[in-house]
């Protein structure tokens, strides 16, 4: 190559051109707190366009559940970004804790989707009941990152004592439900027992196959019932982060070639697929800037993104 010639773009640069192009504002402002040095501030504020009076969040914060109201889906999405920002505490989450002790099952956990008087359009894998049961795919996520953040409310007693009754009674799960386990467990106040669960899951998980382990052989791999073609999960989909409790799952080489392929998907528009059936182009739209920044986070988390690679020049990992 000549003196001349310019360097192709590095992935974070093609990326960054990508959220720019399609993103909401909440992205748009998240990838620029997490790779372009900026402020706090002005994410929490285009979060707090999706909070409600009730103290929970709606507005599809989550894309696959529409309309205004808020859910519980939209809560443990909040209280990612939250996280990712350091402000996972004060009077906004005492108002959300309130919330959820309204909106919560007899058991002390949470739907899915909360029963309301008008339905709003929701992803068919999201099916609304009248009376509703409390999921672990929605609970753990929620407990576990409220108790990560040292989080103390009367209504995670309960919460924490479903989960840890559907984890420990866990039989037949589907990945995602694998999924939010971990984030329970991630958060879990009792430690030896989250690390005794998760070497429990993780034997769970590699006997029923419920993780992809060699990404270039993925056609092979068996579909999950209900899953649309090519919706797999892999390594990094469990071990977000080197800490996670589900690192353990995975071998070193298991773990490498699953960050190979995660690299490697990005898209020719510097974007990252999403797997999950399509139902609703908004949805799938807007779903595709956040997968794009989880696929930056994770792989900067396990030391993948090299410095400097942003046309703003290098950024301070947080």
């Amino acid at each position: 190559m000549s003196g001349d010639e310019a360097s192709p773009p590095g992935p974070l640069a093609r990326a960054e051109r990508f959220i720019w192009l399609t993103a909401r504002v909440l992205e748009q402002r998240r990838f620029a707190f997490h790779f372009l040095g900026g402020d706090a501030d002005p994410v929490d504020t285009a979060l707090g366009s999706y909070l409600n009076d009730d103290g929970g969040y709606g507005h599809a914060l989550d894309p696959d559940v529409r309309g205004p109201l808020s859910q519980p889906l939209h809560t443990a999405h909040a209280l990612r970004v939250l996280d990712g920002l350091g402000r996972c505490a004060g009077q906004r989450i005492e108002r959300l804790c309130r919330h959820l002790t309204a909106v919560s099952t007899a058991e002390g956990a949470l739907p899915v989707v909360s029963p309301a008087p008008r339905a709003y359009p929701a992803a068919p894998y999201h099916p609304a009941y009248d009376d509703p049961p409390g999921e672990l795919l929605t609970t753990g996520p929620v407990v576990g990152l409220l108790h990560r953040n040292r989080v103390w409310h009367a209504w995670l007693f309960r919460a924490t004592d479903f989960c840890w009754d559907r984890m420990e009674s866990m039989r037949h799960p589907h990945p995602y439900e694998v999924q939010s386990a971990v984030a329970f467990l991630d958060g879990a106040p009792d430690r030896s027992r989250a690390a005794a669960a998760a070497d429990r899951l993780g034997r769970l998980v590699r006997e029923r196959n419920l993780v992809v382990l060699d990404p270039w052989r993925r056609s092979q791999h068996p579909l999950f019932p209900g899953y649309a073609p090519g919706e797999h999960l892999y390594a990094y989909d469990f071990a977000r982060r080197p800490e996670s409790p589900a690192r353990s799952w995975f071998t070193d080489r298991e773990m490498a070639r699953a960050l190979d392929f995660l690299a490697a998907e990005q898209q020719a528009d510097g974007g990252w697929p999403v797997r999950r059936r399509a139902w609703a182009p908004g949805s799938s739209l807007e779903r595709r800037p956040i997968a794009t920044l989880e696929a930056l986070l994770t792989l900067r988390a396990y030391g993948r993104l090299p410095a400097g690679v942003s046309p703003r020049g290098p950024v301070p990992p947080r």
